[in-house]
């Protein structure tokens, strides 16, 4: 993809910490990157898709021909080896419609009590629609394990549970530089960032 020269970037999110990272990496592509909260948008677009691809892609469409503008969007999840993939694309509502990380976390323990294979990742599907409706896409994994119980504090969602093995030790005690540099949504920005001209 051929971005234009005084192109401006907007991305399907207010989650700051990913607004950060996507602008750290792609601040030499677009003049401007801006949050849906930069442009006033308030709107909730459903996930239907059964891949984080689709779900990314979705996204990506949607808010591209609200705005006319470059949409960069992204769906990730952790996806359990022994439990056939899943939470994958429902990791955040794993638990169900009125889920909270504390709630995921816990069914996860449950689901996992007498499983001996805890082999885990993360996987990050971030999708970059323009405003003719081009698309290009790329994806972003970490391995690990699940713990047998919370170990840390920091960071969201399942962190307290993901054994990184590269960093050896939960995304949860691990700082928030620290996780990034190994962070399956950080791959998949520097995997798509490469199919930028």
């Amino acid at each position: 993809m051929n971005i234009k020269d005084n192109s401006e970037l907007i991305i399907a999110s207010n989650n700051k910490n990913k607004i950060r990272e996507i602008r750290e990496i792609f601040i030499n592509e677009f003049d401007n990157i801006y949050s849906l909260f930069d442009k006033g948008i308030d709107i909730e677009i459903e996930e239907t898709g059964v891949t984080f691809e689709e779900n990314a892609t979705i996204k990506a469409r949607a808010i591209s021909k609200l705005t006319g503008m470059y949409a960069l969007a992204d769906d990730s999840g952790l996806q359990v080896y022994a439990l056939g993939g899943d939470p994958g694309v429902y990791s955040a509502r794993y638990a169900g419609k009125q889920c909270s990380d504390s709630a995921n976390n816990e069914k996860l323990i449950l689901s996992m009590a007498n499983i001996t294979d805890r082999r885990a990742k993360f996987t990050s599907s971030v999708v970059l629609c323009a405003p003719d409706g081009e698309i290009i896409s790329a994806l972003g994994h970490v391995e690990g394990e699940i713990t047998h119980k919370l170990i840390g504090d920091s960071g969201f969602g399942y962190d307290p549970l993901f054994f990184s093995y590269e960093l050896n030790e939960t995304f949860a005690v691990a700082s928030n530089v620290k996780k990034n540099t190994v962070s399956h949504r950080a791959r998949a920005l520097s995997n798509l960032s490469k199919l930028i001209k």
